[in-house]
Protein backbone atom coordinates (compact mmCIF):
# COMPACT_ATOMS: atom_id res chain seq x y z
CA UNK A 1 0.00 0.00 0.00
CA UNK A 2 1.00 3.21 -0.64
CA UNK A 3 2.23 5.34 2.52
CA UNK A 4 -0.61 3.75 5.12
CA UNK A 5 -0.03 6.99 6.79
CA UNK A 6 -0.47 9.56 4.18
CA UNK A 7 -3.73 7.52 3.90
CA UNK A 8 -5.16 7.54 6.98
CA UNK A 9 -4.20 11.41 7.62
CA UNK A 10 -6.42 12.03 4.42
CA UNK A 11 -9.06 9.57 5.68
CA UNK A 12 -9.03 11.55 9.24
CA UNK A 13 -8.72 15.23 7.35
CA UNK A 14 -5.46 15.84 10.10
CA UNK A 15 -2.39 14.22 10.90
CA UNK A 16 -2.94 11.88 14.12
CA UNK A 17 -0.24 11.00 16.39
CA UNK A 18 1.21 7.55 15.69
CA UNK A 19 2.64 7.09 18.45
CA UNK A 20 0.10 6.60 20.40
CA UNK A 21 -3.46 7.68 18.98
CA UNK A 22 -2.74 5.21 15.60
CA UNK A 23 -0.31 2.58 15.93
CA UNK A 24 1.28 1.00 12.71
CA UNK A 25 3.50 -1.77 12.30
CA UNK A 26 5.35 -3.85 10.09
CA UNK A 27 6.11 -7.51 11.04
CA UNK A 28 9.23 -7.88 8.79
CA UNK A 29 7.08 -8.98 5.76
CA UNK A 30 7.39 -5.33 4.09
CA UNK A 31 3.38 -4.87 4.61
CA UNK A 32 2.57 -2.37 7.14
CA UNK A 33 -0.94 -2.60 8.74
CA UNK A 34 -2.82 -0.76 11.68
CA UNK A 35 -1.62 -2.36 14.67
CA UNK A 36 -3.95 -0.65 17.23
CA UNK A 37 -6.24 2.58 16.27
CA UNK A 38 -7.21 4.66 19.54
CA UNK A 39 -8.67 7.61 17.47
CA UNK A 40 -12.09 8.67 18.53
CA UNK A 41 -12.89 8.55 14.71
CA UNK A 42 -14.31 4.91 13.34
CA UNK A 43 -11.58 3.23 12.03
CA UNK A 44 -11.72 2.55 8.43
CA UNK A 45 -11.64 -0.21 6.23
CA UNK A 46 -8.63 -2.08 3.94
CA UNK A 47 -10.93 -0.88 0.55
CA UNK A 48 -11.60 2.69 2.23
CA UNK A 49 -7.64 3.40 2.18
CA UNK A 50 -7.28 1.51 -0.87
CA UNK A 51 -9.53 4.00 -2.52
CA UNK A 52 -7.05 6.63 -0.82
CA UNK A 53 -4.64 5.47 -2.88
CA UNK A 54 -4.42 8.17 -5.88
CA UNK A 55 -4.76 11.49 -3.05
CA UNK A 56 -2.30 9.90 -1.05
CA UNK A 57 0.65 9.60 -3.81
CA UNK A 58 -0.84 13.30 -5.01
CA UNK A 59 -0.08 14.50 -1.28
CA UNK A 60 3.75 12.68 -1.21
CA UNK A 61 4.56 14.14 -4.36
CA UNK A 62 3.06 17.44 -3.81
CA UNK A 63 5.14 17.67 -0.31
CA UNK A 64 8.42 16.52 -2.19
CA UNK A 65 8.00 19.26 -4.40
CA UNK A 66 7.36 21.59 -1.73
CA UNK A 67 10.21 20.72 -0.24
CA UNK A 68 12.65 20.84 -3.53
CA UNK A 69 10.74 24.68 -4.50
CA UNK A 70 11.33 25.77 -0.70
CA UNK A 71 15.61 24.44 -0.88
CA UNK A 72 15.72 26.50 -4.31
CA UNK A 73 14.05 29.24 -3.13
CA UNK A 74 16.14 29.40 0.42
CA UNK A 75 19.57 29.03 -2.10
CA UNK A 76 18.32 31.85 -3.93
CA UNK A 77 17.70 33.89 -0.90
CA UNK A 78 21.00 33.03 0.22
CA UNK A 79 22.95 33.67 -3.06
CA UNK A 80 21.01 37.22 -3.09
CA UNK A 81 22.07 38.28 -0.37
CA UNK A 82 25.60 38.24 -1.47
CA UNK A 83 26.77 34.18 -0.21
CA UNK A 84 28.85 32.28 -2.25
CA UNK A 85 28.22 28.51 -3.16
CA UNK A 86 30.97 27.53 -0.53
CA UNK A 87 29.42 29.56 2.22
CA UNK A 88 26.00 28.01 1.80
CA UNK A 89 27.41 24.69 1.71
CA UNK A 90 29.06 25.37 4.93
CA UNK A 91 25.53 26.61 6.63
CA UNK A 92 24.19 23.40 5.50
CA UNK A 93 26.58 21.07 6.74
Amino acid sequence: MINLSKRIEIHLGRKPDFIEEIILEDIGDGVVYIKEWNASEAQPTVEELKALSTQAQTAIDNELTKQETDKANANSKLKALGLTDDEIKAIKS
